[in-house]
């Protein structure tokens, strides 16, 4: 079986392509834009274009654009090629690879990352990579009073470490990477491929006109 995954949630724009749990394949490029503009490209450069039995994608929370590109792909893909298309949770995948690249053996995580309009996505992951509560968006003030893991990841894990100072935390500001994705348990993918955006949308639909003649 060809597993091909996509991971756009992040600033990183990640693809893989795996055959029999092994990884033959790769493209991982830090864009912080442009996902829209080049993961086609970075998939139709692998091996046969990328094509797979099975795809996988991530589906937030993070960046909204990069969450709808990605899932949008992946769906057009797994109709074309008739491949099972499973997402998974983006902050999973971060937890997961802090927890293989820090320490001896599974480590529980906190993961914060960048949310917009100045708040930060946070959630915690036990040992095992269960996630203890959903992932909740959160000013910084906000996320630095809740308890949290000793092993901090994600792109605002340093300043998560900094707002406090008196603890001895490990930060790493990991991102999501495609080619990682074999650390996740089979359990966390999902066949709904809703977004998770963690809060509302930006885009606001504007309010009814009252009924009436126009001015």
């Amino acid at each position: 079986m060809r597993i091909l995954a996509i991971e756009t949630a992040s600033e990183a724009c990640s693809v893989a392509l795996f055959e029999h749990d092994k990884l033959i394949a790769r493209d991982h490029r830090v864009l912080g834009r442009g996902h829209a503009e080049a993961l086609v490209p970075m998939i139709e450069a692998l091996p046969d274009k990328g094509r797979a039995d099975r795809i996988l994608v991530s589906i937030g929370p993070g960046s909204f654009t990069g969450v709808r590109i990605g899932i949008a792909t992946a769906r057009a893909l797994g109709f074309a090629w008739r491949a099972e298309v499973l997402g998974f949770p983006s902050l999973a995948l971060i937890a997961a690879i802090a927890s293989a690249e820090t320490g001896d053996g599974p480590q529980a995580v906190t993961v914060c990352v960048n949310g917009g309009h100045g708040q930060w996505f946070v959630q915690d992951f036990d040992a095992t990579g269960i996630a203890e509560a959903a992932p909740a968006s959160l000013t910084p003030d906000q996320a630095t009073s809740r308890k949290c893991h000793s092993i901090v990841a994600g792109n605002k894990a340093e300043e998560f470490a900094a707002l406090r100072p008196n603890e001895d935390l490990i930060c790493t500001e990991t991102v999501g990477n495609a080619s990682r994705v074999d650390l996740l348990s089979e359990s966390g993918f999902t066949r709904t491929l809703t977004p998770v955006y963690g809060r509302a949308p930006d885009a606001v639909p504007q309010a009814k006109k009252p009924a009436g003649n126009p001015a």
